[in-house]
């Protein structure tokens, strides 16, 4: 629940900035840290308030979104701060990341085009934004260099190798991890450094791109962004795509220095970057998966390390660590990725889940099947927008509810739950080919929160496990709605 007094905070800021009080604050998907998001609409206009307590991260992100924006860099505009530094307005960049332009259209011309451009666009905010720019105000480190690498190396020595429990010589890994690191960042020239350089944090507008979530920038060496675009296990670009990429990259920053780049020597860094980044990227799927049980990095880590094993057999000059390579071919060995990997259903798969929303004063609906049992959920402990005037007359389909729901209540934690229970019974199922599973879920007046939540696990189990599914809302006839107006 997002608390009132940060709401009118929002609203005194946005009434300084434009002179007068915001129509309406639409809540956003939460971003990384503790930071929270709105979409301020105004006369059909609209910008994005941050709230987030983490005063030093609003700062360094406010200094270096003025920086770029100086030197008219392709990142959001800061309209306003308030006093206490703990929100800010500014410009909106719209909802569509590349991820989810890739995601819509798949690996087209189009899709190339504003890849192309965002290796661009990331030349010239490394090379001319690392001009003039204020590495004292850095959250942590201000230089990306063998300190860093080294925790990388470790957080996945610790959060998904040594979760393995496999056997192997600990002190001989730390060797080759000294040895890795050193070998990297011998003689790299540094430049700005924005440490996530990926497609989430990339955004599209008017096919144009602009940059986001960089106040974890540094000064580092150029290589490391370019392999953590280019080598994202979600986006698992084409090798074409990847070369190609690669030397429009190089074409630009021939542009912006004063020498020609070496590209032999270019190469071989970035490659040992893309190790470090896949490596470090299997690390935090340990972490979150492994040990946090999130769904979603867990089902993430199969594609981690298949992206790993491809990358193992183009990169041999990791043959010069001889404990680092025995345990990376390892963890991408059929029988590893095996352990990771979610069964899917194929097109002869007789499994059909039936996903129904219902309200508990019709009752649980019968199950047809005649196997009896299903799961039963009972989504009344969470808020209920029902209760709210604005709300009233739309359902748990309508994004106004989806983000009251994913934003001010306790929905994506039951939910995260309910997966977890799920998805056992769904793999069980289908390594034993039956043929039916039934989920329920109920709620006062099987309008909002029910149907919500029937609606997410439809798309969860469609997503994750490509099953057939029968998705039934028991009382949208029932539904409370404007006599003028909806349905």
């Amino acid at each position: 629940m997002i608390p009132q007094a940060i709401i009118r905070e929002i609203d005194q800021l946005y009434t300084s900035y434009s002179g007068h009080a915001m129509e309406h604050l639409e809540p956003l998907a939460p971003g990384g840290g503790d930071r929270t998001y709105f979409r301020i609409w105004d006369k059909g206009k609209s910008c994005i308030a941050t709230y987030n307590e983490n005063i030093r991260e609003n700062e360094t992100f406010i200094q270096f979104s003025q920086h770029f924006s100086s030197k008219q860099i392709p990142v959001p505009a800061i309209l306003a701060v308030n006093a206490a530094k703990t929100i800010y307005l500014q410009e909106d960049l719209g909802h569509r990341s590349l991820l989810h332009i890739l995601e819509e259209e798949g690996y087209s011309p189009h899709v190339f085009s504003l890849y192309k451009k965002a290796v661009e666009a990331l030349a010239d905010m490394q090379i001319r934004g690392h001009a003039g720019m204020d590495y004292s105000a850095c959250l942590t480190a201000h230089t990306f260099g063998k300190e860093a690498i080294m925790s990388d190396l470790l957080y996945c020595k610790y959060y998904f190798i040594d979760t393995l429990k496999m056997p192997y010589d600990k002190q001989a890994l730390l060797i080759d991890f000294e040895k890795f690191a050193t070998s990297v960042t011998q003689q790299s020239d540094m430049y700005f450094l924005f440490r996530d350089f990926q497609s989430r944090n990339i955004m599209v507008r008017d096919d144009a791109i602009y940059f986001i979530d960089f106040q974890g920038g540094m000064q580092g060496p150029l290589p490391y962004d370019l392999a953590s675009l280019l080598w994202q296990a979600k986006a698992a670009l084409p090798d074409e795509w990847k070369t190609k990429l690669l030397n429009a990259y190089l074409d630009t920053v021939d542009t912006l220095l004063p020498q020609k780049t070496d590209r032999a020597d270019f190469i071989e860094k970035y490659q040992g970057y893309v190790l470090i980044r896949l490596i470090q990227v299997l690390g935090a799927y340990g972490f979150r998966g492994l040990f946090e049980r999130k769904a979603h990095f867990l089902s993430s880590i199969p594609f981690a390390l298949k992206n790993l094993q491809h990358f193992l057999q183009q990169y041999k000059q990791v043959e010069a660590f001889p404990m680092l390579v025995k345990i990376l071919q390892a963890i991408t060995s059929p029988d590893y990725i095996a352990r990771f990997e979610t069964p899917v259903a194929g097109p002869e798969a007789p499994l059909l889940v039936e996903i129904n929303s219902f309200s508990y004063k019709k009752g649980i609906p019968a199950d047809s099947s005649g196997n009896g049992g299903g799961y039963v959920f009972d989504c009344r402990g969470i808020l209920n927008p029902g209760r709210i005037d604005r709300y009233k007359y739309l359902s748990g389909k309508d994004k106004p509810v989806m983000d009251y729901l994913e934003q001010e209540t306790s929905m994506p934690d039951f939910l995260n739950s309910v997966f977890d229970i799920v998805d056992m019974h769904v793999e069980n199922y289908l390594q034993r080919e039956f043929s039916h599973l039934s989920i329920n879920f109920g709620c006062t007046g099987g309008q909002h929160r029910s149907v919500y939540a029937a609606e997410q696990m439809n798309r969860h189990l469609k997503n994750k496990y490509k099953v057939k599914t029968m998705l039934q809302h028991c009382n949208e006839a029932s539904w409370v709605r404007e006599q003028a107006g909806i349905g």
